[in-house]
């Protein structure tokens, strides 16, 4: 029998169908029971599926009194909306001892099982340069979550987080080559699409080490900003450990020119357009400042807290996301800075919260900058609030 056409399926991020060259355009809503089978019928076409396991996912719990009659009333629909989608005449979907599969008449390329495929060439290559190759393909035919507005739904859910995991095996196997050849320009490649591609997964740290090792300092540190900022403003979280080691390697290996002491001295000096009152940085800026304040307490003679502010809704919970509360922190961010003293120190830890080293100050006047930033950052009406949590900082020498 003449082969037809191949049907090509998108499972890497939104789900789709193509045949030649064009989408095929049949029910949208996620919850529809032709797509259900579509996506678990096409993405086991070699093996198949029981009929029992379609049963369950497909009909659920629901109390149907005949559960096989059920499927193939689903599967008979099925087969007539694939004709009039425009794919040629073929018996599409048949049950052979408990096992429904999809028609060898109409061939189907997959792109998670091709994406598997070359992971499993990769693991059986003789030579280095082509495990790499074969690590490349395997990483950009990865396009996304697999099923990514499935994720809720079991079978699916468990095959996003297995090509996650391969997908970060193969990113750190292809860099490891790149590393050996000392090619900074590849991995700075491949961390722009594997950020790109699987967002707030710290791929950063990756540009961040090529920017590094090819002695772009200024770009490696603009992108930290601009890393820290993104998982602030998006997910409202600081930046991983690894960020943090990437950022601490690049303070070590940072190095000028040489210079005078008194142009050293004009470059480290804070813009004369710098915000008023408190000097605010970022989380290993505060780190570093935290670090030499605790050691300076060495000598005594100073009193340092620490001082965590919390956005808290009108039941005293923390606000953990929402516009609102993007809203919120950008006004209790100018009201903490217009409150506090030129020489203290603050970072916005995450969404809705923000720390505040307070120097050479008592307990009591802790409690005075409470009271300012909360007459700043109230206004009429206003159910939520800001919770506070105060620390001595003891040297811990």
């Amino acid at each position: 029998m003449e082969r037809l056409e191949t049907l090509y399926v998108q499972m890497f991020g939104n789900f789709q169908m193509y045949y030649r060259d064009k989408p095929l355009t049949g029910e949208r809503r996620r919850d529809t029971h032709f797509t259900s089978l579509m996506q678990i019928l096409l993405h086991n076409a070699q093996t198949g599926v029981s009929r029992d396991y379609l049963e369950d996912v497909l009909l659920g719990d629901r109390d149907i009194e005949n559960r096989h009659q059920a499927l193939q009333t689903v599967i008979y629909k099925a087969k007539r909306k694939l004709k009039s989608m425009g794919l040629p005449e073929a018996n599409y979907i048949f049950l052979e001892k408990g096992i429904y599969f999809w028609t060898s008449e109409v061939p189907v390329r997959e792109d998670a099982a091709v994406f598997d495929g070359f992971c499993k060439k990769a693991d059986k290559a003789r030579t280095e340069e082509e495990r790499f190759e074969l690590y490349k393909k395997a990483i950009y035919t990865y396009k996304g979550e697999f099923l990514s507005t499935y994720a809720g739904v079991m079978w699916a859910g468990a095959e996003a987080r297995r090509y996650s995991e391969k997908f970060s095996e193969c990113v750190q196997q292809a860099v490891s080559i790149l590393r050996k050849r000392q090619d900074w320009l590849g991995i700075e490649k491949l961390g722009k699409y594997a950020a790109s591609t699987v967002p707030f997964a710290d791929w950063e740290s990756l540009i961040m080490e090529a920017l590094m090792e090819s002695g772009r300092y200024d770009e490696a540190q603009r992108l930290y900003a601009d890393t820290v900022d993104n998982y602030l403003r998006e997910r409202g979280i600081s930046p991983s450990g690894k960020i943090m080691k990437t950022m601490d390697k690049l303070g070590r290996q940072m190095k000028h020119s040489y210079e005078i002491l008194d142009q050293i001295q004009e470059k480290l000096r804070e813009s004369k357009d710098g915000a008023p009152g408190g000097y605010q940085c970022t989380y290993p800026v505060f780190r570093g400042i935290y670090h030499v304040v605790n050691r300076m307490m060495e000598r005594g003679g100073q009193s340092v807290y620490l001082m965590l502010c919390t956005l808290v809704d009108g039941k005293g919970n923390p606000m953990k996301e929402g516009k609102r509360l993007d809203e919120l922190s950008e006004r209790l961010s100018r009201a903490i800075q217009n409150s506090v003293r030129h020489g203290d120190i603050i970072n916005q830890y995450g969404k809705g919260q923000f720390l505040i080293l307070l120097v050479n100050t008592t307990r009591e006047n802790c409690g005075i900058v409470e009271k300012r930033i909360n007459h700043k950052f109230a206004a009429e009406g206003q159910r939520t609030g800001v919770q506070y949590h105060v620390n001595s900082v003891i040297c811990e020498a």
